[in-house]
């Protein structure tokens, strides 16, 4: 099993002097687990994005390894998935020529079988070669959940896993989770009162709310 330590220290997010949430401070190693959750506009979604590289904090520190080497913002990528409804797939090209796509990108050595493996584990493998525009928000949710899979990454963050999907789809993205918990860390962001416990700590943002905005 990979040694992967992520620790946050003091942190903080401002949008346009409001300050969405402070000190916010944890540690996570390999199988740890944690469920942020809050009402909407807590910072759930911003959270995920600082902790993915995606989104700088205001202030604080997150210091992440991988056996003990310590890992840049900039590589942070390299070790974590990410999905979300809000990211964003090609709609014109099929859900293989995606996936294929982003293996270039991010230079990765993997196979054509194991990504129609990983859209068989998604029950997508007969719709493989189809244009995502003919793809439902469901559909397009899991192959979200198959990029985000294509790197074995030791880090999953998941905003609002269960989002769009049917109940098919939200027993698969159980089963990740299980299975993430096994051999690395997964954190979730939701308001999905079914999912508060699917982790083992849970992070409620409500109850660290700051009480005001930042002085003009």
């Amino acid at each position: 099993m990979v040694k992967i330590s992520l620790e946050v220290s003091g942190l903080e997010k401002v949008f346009n002097r409001r300050k969405v949430f402070s000190d916010i401070s944890l540690t996570m190693r390999e199988s740890d687990s944690l469920t942020i959750t809050g009402r909407n506009g807590a910072g759930k979604s911003t959270l995920l994005k600082i902790l993915s590289g995606l989104l700088s904090p205001s202030r604080g520190t997150i210091d992440f390894s991988v056996d003990q080497n310590p890992v840049s913002d900039g590589l942070r990528h390299r070790y974590i998935g990410f999905v979300a409804p809000y990211l964003q797939l090609y709609d014109e090209f099929s859900a293989l020529e995606n996936l294929d796509f982003f293996r270039k990108v991010r230079g990765l050595d993997v196979s054509r079988s194991s990504l129609l493996e990983l859209l068989e584990r998604f029950s997508l493998a007969e719709r493989g070669a189809e244009p995502l525009r003919t793809f439902s928000s469901g559909m397009k949710q899991r192959v979200k959940y198959a990029f985000a899979l294509l790197h074995r990454p030791p880090v999953l963050l998941l905003d609002e896993p269960s989002s769009n999907l049917d109940a098919e789809g939200i027993d698969a993205v159980y089963r990740i989770v299980d299975d993430q918990k096994q051999r690395g860390i997964v954190v979730i962001a939701t308001s999905n009162a079914e999912e508060l416990h699917r982790c083992d700590q849970v992070l409620d943002l409500d109850r660290i709310a700051p009480k005001s905005s930042i002085p003009v």
